[in-house]
């Protein structure tokens, strides 16, 4: 099978079949492009994660991209792209067209308040799986619990939380490369 057509229809069934958005999508995303078809490693994985929450847009939209492009260049990652968005497309349009028919159906209602829950696990999963993968421990987990709280208690912009990190970072690897660096 062609590698477009497989990138494409990878990221088809994640966008058909994930229910609560970008983060939802991450153990499935991770499932299908790092365990299944190795076309990254985890490493790689958890690079794109961070850089999928930095840009701008859908942040599941984003790691299709990024996985697209490191495969096959612009064309990989309109294709990933196209795959990603397409289902949602579709289900989103056929909702708009039934939606008054259903808008106050009781068991519509149900199922909705039943799914709650399982999104809310979704989300938390990969929160989990991705602090595990990068190392988060009792001595590094102030940096996100202390950003969480500039944003959810202090309401600080995540703008200005990223770019203080992306800062942060900076200063971290240039002290570190330089304590590494060997005076002559």
């Amino acid at each position: 099978m062609n590698l477009y057509w497989q990138i494409f229809w990878t990221f088809t069934k994640i966008g058909a079949f994930t229910i609560g958005g970008g983060y939802a999508m991450l153990p499935l995303i991770e499932k299908e492009v790092v365990d299944k078809k190795k076309w990254i490693d985890a490493t790689e994985f958890i690079d794109q994660i961070a850089i999928a929450q930095s840009l701008p847009g859908v942040f599941a939209v984003n790691i299709s991209i990024l996985t697209g492009y490191r495969l096959k260049g612009n064309k990989g990652s309109i294709v990933a792209a196209l795959g990603t968005i397409l289902p949602s497309f579709v289900i989103i349009l056929l909702i708009a067209l039934f939606f008054r028919q259903f808008n106050e159906n009781v068991y519509v209602m149900k199922i909705f308040r039943a799914i709650r829950p399982a999104v809310v696990a979704l989300i938390v999963v990969p929160v989990f799986s991705t602090a595990k993968e990068v190392g988060i421990n009792i001595r590094t987990i102030i940096i996100p619990v202390a950003a969480a709280f500039l944003i959810w208690f202090l309401g600080v912009s995540p703008v200005y939380i990223v770019l203080a990190a992306a800062i942060g970072g900076l200063i971290y690897g240039k002290l570190k490369s330089d304590k590494s660096t060997p005076k002559t």
